[in-house]
């Protein structure tokens, strides 16, 4: 049974997933999005929606240290403390949009695009849709 199990596995031990789930995110906060494999890119969502509110702390030596402790770049790190998570101040969560892409060549993997979602996204579609249904 597994309940109250957190995570996948992802055959792998697990200082190798740990060190995988942090290079992805790593390439997440320098990219923006991320090709991986559905697996991966649902247990990414989770550590990457992690940093980012870590990184909205108001004490920035702190969020600067607790992201550091995830991300492997140390110039990546101050990149989410002072660009990424202050576009998100107003967000609860959410941070990362997952969209099913392709399957892989080699071996036919569902694989996926992780991204995060721009800042404003939810509560401009939202004003449409009120506008709308005023109108």
């Amino acid at each position: 049974m597994r309940h109250r199990v957190k995570g996948k596995k992802l055959g792998r031990p697990t200082e190798h997933r740990m060190l995988m789930l942090r290079n992805l995110v790593t390439d997440l906060m320098e990219h923006g999005k991320v090709v991986t494999t559905v697996a991966r890119a649902k247990e990414l969502r989770r550590l990457a929606d992690k940093v980012i509110t870590k990184a909205k702390q108001e004490d920035k030596l702190k969020a600067i240290r607790d992201v550091l402790a995830i991300v492997t770049k140390k110039e990546i790190a101050f990149k989410v403390v002072n660009e990424i998570a202050p576009r998100y101040k107003d967000r609860q969560g959410g941070y990362t949009r997952m969209l099913h892409y392709d399957f892989r060549k080699g071996d036919a993997a569902p694989t996926a695009i992780v991204m995060l979602v721009e800042a404003g996204e939810g509560k401009a579609e939202k004003q449409e849709a009120e506008e709308k249904a005023e109108g």
